[in-house]
């Protein structure tokens, strides 16, 4: 399946994509798609509609996240090898942990704010991992069964904030607006491997990022088995798992977006995204 929540920011609601494409309203059979309904159970539920039967939505409309209620955004860093490489730092040899702040969460084409002083914001496009079901301590081998589905992220990171303000990376990671999710949440059913997903970015219409999820140097099922002996993953939790090259950062010389550029991104499977990026005003 894949599911989505549609119109103005604020008075969403719940959808399902059809094998056409098209938004099907999902507001007659759920009040919205939260993170709580991410549940294999509900989700089972979710999967025995025929999305024929339900009211096709006309018109364009606009993408929200795809479910509401997420406790935790929690990222894996330098985790292709190539990125690493570009970013002058060493392979890890556990994933690298830090956190995006839930409230930077936005939708897949909404725009995103440079934030206040900033000189280096930069692009990633990144797998994104929702998690369906309580995980802690969970063995790799049965990780991807506390897995919702998948989603197309754009870890949006402000460079000079994330590496030269001291302390954490977190500080250039969770600005408002710097976490655009979807357009769609798509079942594990669906997407099957996800370590067999093409990946793409591009500014201004400029191809900058090429990737497939394969070259990742921890999987997603050892990605979510490592957190759960840290945390406990929450439904609703999405762990958003690196970024191949090509980077903002990682270009010779240096490239940083502006107010008025234009990102577009995609993964296979999952769907696109898009952004202008804009100047913070009060």
């Amino acid at each position: 399946m894949k599911l989505c929540r549609y119109g103005a920011p604020g008075a969403e609601k719940p959808g399902m994509i059809d094998a056409d494409g098209a938004i099907r309203d999902l507001s007659g059979v759920l009040a919205d798609l939260t993170a709580d309904g991410l549940s294999p159970e509900n989700l089972k539920k979710l999967a025995d509609i025929d999305p024929s039967d339900l009211p096709r939505v006309e018109g364009e409309q606009r993408y929200g996240l795809p479910f509401t209620g997420t406790r935790q955004f929690i990222a894996i860093g330098l985790n292709y090898a190539d990125h690493a490489a570009e970013s002058n730092l060493p392979i890890p040899q556990e994933p690298v942990m830090f956190t995006k702040a839930v409230s930077c969460l936005a939708g897949p084409n909404d725009p995103v704010i440079i934030p206040r002083g900033s000189v280096k914001t930069d692009w990633e496009v990144e797998l994104g991992v929702v998690i369906g079901s309580r995980a802690s301590y969970v063995e790799e081998a049965d990780a991807l069964n506390h897995v919702a589905g998948y989603c197309v992220i754009n870890d949006v990171s402000e460079r000079d904030f994330q590496l030269s303000r001291g302390g954490t990376w977190d500080k250039g990671k969770g600005c408002a607006t710097f976490g655009p999710v979807g357009p769609w949440l798509v079942t594990g059913d669906e997407v099957g491997d996800p370590q067999n997903l093409d990946m793409w970015l591009e500014v201004n219409g400029e191809r900058m990022q090429t990737g497939n999820s394969r070259t990742m140097i921890f999987s997603v099922a050892k990605i979510v088995s490592y957190l759960s002996e840290f945390m406990v993953l929450e439904p609703g939790d999405i762990i958003t798992t690196g970024t191949p090259p090509g980077v903002g950062m990682g270009q010779k010389p240096e490239r940083y977006l502006k107010a008025g550029d234009t990102v577009r991104l995609g993964i296979e499977k999952l769907g696109e995204q898009g952004q202008e990026f804009v100047a913070w005003s009060r």
